[in-house]
């Protein structure tokens, strides 16, 4: 147990650690966006709002983030950040990053369910696991009652020793196999269940203080086009992808009964076309927000970057408008260290300009976690926090106390 748990712990000082998730590819391919079908008229209402979501049965306060969500891309987009309340820049504990700069929290928390599925989460007070389950718990709950959005990933460990979430780390035969094991049908479908099973449990009994179920963003297999997870796609193919996704959306809502999930769908930026991004769509009837992970566009690239990145969030934007669907950068941030510095107006210029050049309406982005070697968010004592303060101050910005009320639907 010990050595699994100091094999655990390394692996996961090494997920803190890297620059995100995805690949920094800065591929100039060009990108070509297809002639958007969107309508003239927005059909979403608060009257017909819930016919639009994934889920017929989902929470009126679900039903009420779906909409708030949408309108609020019209006019801004909202700044999140993965675990900001928990990791923090050189370890300086206290206030958010971002309020450290601002004065305000993320309007966005982004969670992981990674530690809440480990193997190793047995449920008792004394374990490390389940107590990083009761902090991100507690978490949610705090950001919500601020009237901020709970998203969550999932870095789920390969259904072989569940020991990564890396490609890297597993056999060829192993590579090859695990993402269709968990199948219906598969030798691993149980295993996956079980652990579809404790998400449902943890998202059932996220509740408010009037002990209303709190609505959460859930991006399963992210980054899928790319191939450093083990549900990557050299190691599925289009259609095992879709059926993968499908199921899950199936057996939450219907098998399990939850009703208080958003389903995100983010490949990271490797597409180049509408048809390019839609290649292992699982379709309209499983998604509820059509997201994009993206570092290498920002990856020092100027403002070629930042312009070929806006493309591509055209084209989610284009297909969200026609779709009645919601567009978000649900990744992305330069990673600055002691050996790697700050970009000249990296916030303030490059990524506006990204997130709202060309009448794209982006809900909202999130920047990767913050920890002692680096941060993707200043936190107001270095080189680019006026960079940041003035970013986030912009008309098109919004943190915490810029938001609407987020879970009630307007009368």
């Amino acid at each position: 147990m010990k050595n699994n748990i100091l094999k655990i712990t390394f692996i996961t000082a090494l997920f803190l650690s890297i620059a995100g998730c995805s690949s920094n590819d800065d591929s100039d391919s060009p990108v070509i966006i297809d002639p958007p079908v969107v309508v003239d008229t927005d059909p979403l209402t608060t009257a017909n709002a819930a016919t639009y979501l994934v889920d017929p049965n989902a929470t009126k306060e679900t039903v009420a983030l779906f909409y708030n969500l949408k309108k609020l891309a019209k006019t801004k987009t909202a700044i999140g950040q993965q675990d900001p309340f928990n990791s923090f820049y050189l370890d300086a504990g206290g206030d958010s990053d971002i309020k450290k700069n601002t004065g305000f929290d993320p309007a966005i928390l982004g969670s992981d369910f990674m530690f809440i599925t480990d193997k190793s989460n047995d449920g008792t007070a004394s374990n490390w696991f389940y107590q990083q389950e009761q902090k991100i718990v507690s978490d949610a709950k705090a950001a919500y009652a601020k009237g901020a959005i709970n998203t969550f990933c999932w870095h789920l460990r390969e259904p072989n020793k569940e020991e990564s979430f890396y490609a890297a780390d597993m056999t060829s035969e192993q590579k090859t196999t695990a993402f269709r094991s968990i199948l219906p049908g598969g030798a691993n479908n149980e295993w996956y269940k079980k652990k579809l099973d404790k998400v449902a449990s943890v998202v059932s009994n996220l509740k408010g203080t009037n002990g209303e179920l709190i609505p959460i963003i859930f991006r399963p297999f992210h980054e899928f086009d790319g191939s450093w997870f083990w549900w990557g796609a050299s190691f599925s193919t289009s259609d095992e992808y879709k059926k993968a996704y499908q199921f899950t959306v199936d057996y939450l809502k219907n098998t399990k009964g939850v009703h208080n999930i958003l389903y995100a769908f983010s490949p990271d930026n490797s597409y180049t076309t509408q048809a390019d991004y839609l290649s292992r769509y699982p379709g309209d009837n499983y998604v509820d927000i059509l997201g994009m992970d993206n570092y290498g566009d920002f990856n020092n690239q100027g403002q070629t970057g930042a312009d070929r990145a806006n493309s591509k969030l055209k084209i989610l934007s284009d297909y969200a408008k026609t779709k009645v669907k919601i567009a978000a950068l649900t990744e992305t941030g330069f990673r600055v260290t002691s050996s790697t510095p700050a970009i000249t107006d990296w916030f303030s210029t490059l990524l506006y300009s990204s997130l709202t050049k060309n009448d794209i309406q982006i809900s909202y982005v999130m920047f990767w976690n913050n920890n002692k070697d680096g941060y993707y968010v200043p936190n107001g004592s270095v080189s680019n926090t006026t960079d940041f303060k003035n970013y986030s101050a912009k008309t098109k910005s919004a943190l915490v106390n810029s938001l609407p009320k987020m879970y009630e639907l307007s009368k």
